[in-house]
């Protein structure tokens, strides 16, 4: 038997206007998608547990099987994981932006305006942060660089306590009343402030604005974390597995849990990530020693974070055509048994550019048999008139590799 999680990052909506009162889902030209809604189990599940940030890490770790109430030591930790940065239990992470805030006289007077800087290169915010970390550096400080807008500070021998807010909850409104607070507020604010100085005419951010481009003109830590401990995936759930995900938060809660991570090369995380190449990732894994494949896409939750309707639309059709239209032909051709689980982590409705922490819908197919509770279609609409609702979306994972009945 096989198994596959299809994960759609912030696929989930609301009706939208643009879309003359349709969500994302129901726009899209999705067969793939309607198929495994047709023939499996369709409802909806709960994510993100009462009472904590509707946040792709609490999600995603309970979409994987953990539940977050017991696993979840912070964003930031996971992604470090990925980035090979060695942590001590008692280091303290941060996940550090590159932002572009609008240029005032005071960091306090400005506005968030992109959460990504354009989604500034990954060569050029490595040169950013190695500029930003000669300036921060100390015996118990450092800056690491990551990917594109996403990098990671680290503080040795620190503690938890500092109340930061996502960039992405807080786009084009004044950043005022969202600034580090609690136990290293001043410290962080502080650099903040001199990367906001210093940053302004760094010659890759001249470049950029002679380019049309927004500078990276700010760090914005957040995310504050320590050092995860996951259980094992093969030992709780007897299956080899990988992970296949263009974002280090994805890459490092499979590292921790003992799934193979698989970089595929043009996945950016964005609407023009590499979707084939990403399917061909998830066949060659499960033809070569995997039985269980998580493959995240990021890009419907980049557009929900920038109202993009029309590229949120797009992305869920390429996830369908590219990645679930090679993958299931390649399952079927195989002669063996195979289940998906298809799903977002959380929505990101567009009308409010961030996270939610509502339910949303799910499928599990199997290609063994029919499921009484199948619907019309794979959307929002129809996975809540099946009545089914999973309340721990943790267990999802149990029914998929554990057969349990739903």
């Amino acid at each position: 038997m096989k198994y596959v999680v299809m994960l759609g990052d912030g696929m989930a909506d609301r009706p939208v206007p643009e879309l003359g009162g349709r969500t994302p889902l129901e726009a899209a030209v999705k067969p793939h998608m309607d198929f495994l809604a047709q023939h499996g189990t369709v409802g909806m599940a709960r994510t993100v547990p009462e009472g904590m940030p509707p946040g792709s890490d609490t999600a995603n770790l309970s979409v994987m099987g953990y539940d977050p109430r017991i696993y979840y030591s912070g964003r930031s930790p996971l992604e470090a994981v990925s980035m090979d940065i060695p942590l001590a239990a008692d280091d303290v992470t941060f996940r550090c932006n590159l932002v572009n805030l609008s240029e005032e006289g005071a960091l306090e007077d400005a506005t968030m305006v992109d959460y990504s800087s354009d989604e500034i290169t990954t060569a050029e915010s490595t040169e950013l942060i190695a500029f930003l970390n000669r300036e921060f550096h100390t015996k118990t400080r450092d800056l690491y660089p990551g990917i594109s807008y996403r990098h990671c500070l680290v503080l040795r021998h620190a503690e938890t306590g500092t109340d930061c807010t996502p960039p992405h909850d807080i786009s084009l409104k004044p950043v005022r009343d969202y600034l580090p607070k609690g136990r290293y507020g001043e410290q962080l604010l502080d650099m903040m402030k001199r990367s906001y100085a210093l940053l302004r005419n760094h010659p890759v951010n001249l470049a950029r604005v002679s380019r049309g481009l927004r500078p990276a003109n700010c760090c914005w830590f957040w995310g504050e974390g320590t050092r995860p401990a996951l259980s094992s995936f093969e030992e709780r759930f007897g299956v080899k597995g990988g992970v296949i995900s263009a974002v280090d938060l994805i890459k490092g809660i499979g590292i921790c849990a003992g799934l193979k991570s698989v970089d595929v090369p043009g996945a950016t995380g964005n609407v023009d990530t590499n979707f084939q190449g990403k399917a061909e990732a998830a066949i060659g894994l499960l033809q070569n020693g995997c039985d269980f494949v998580y493959i995240h896409v990021e890009a419907p939750d980049e557009c929900g974070h920038r109202h993009e309707v029309e590229n949120k639309v797009k992305s869920i059709e390429l996830i369908d055509r590219e990645i679930l239209g090679r993958l299931l032909p390649a399952l079927q051709a195989s002669g063996e048994d195979y289940a998906v689980l298809l799903m977002p982590d959380h929505p990101t409705p567009l009308s409010i550019r961030t996270h939610s922490g509502d339910p949303v819908p799910f499928v599990l197919y199997r290609s063994d048999r029919e499921s009484p509770l199948h619907a019309g279609a794979y959307t929002e609409a129809f996975a809540e008139k099946t009545g089914l609702f999973i309340p721990e979306g943790h267990r999802l994972m149990e029914k998929l590799l554990l057969d349990e009945r739903i």
